[in-house]
């Protein structure tokens, strides 16, 4: 009781095709088909994206031994132009 039962849906489609046509639905449905994988395809490309670029920071992290390195050398390129 308040249901909808198959003799009301087949009503319902019935009216649609007249409405809209066979041709108009077949599109209609091929346009939604196609957006439908389209959206997928956008939310697994996201979701690849995020798995990959899975560092908070756009750096790779360093040791403590090579932050060393790289002050020694910028240190080294500080004394070279100063020299000059």
């Amino acid at each position: 009781m308040g249901g909808i039962s198959i003799w009301q849906l087949l009503i319902i489609a019935v009216i649609v095709v007249l409405l809209f046509g066979t041709k108009k639905l077949g599109s209609i449905g091929s346009d939604l088909g196609a957006s439908i994988k389209g959206f997928k395809k956008a939310i697994k490309d996201d979701d690849e994206k995020q798995d990959k670029s899975s560092q908070d920071a756009d750096f790779t992290a360093k040791t403590i031994a090579d932050k060393q390195d790289d002050a020694k050398k910028e240190n080294a390129k500080r004394h070279d132009n100063e020299q000059v």
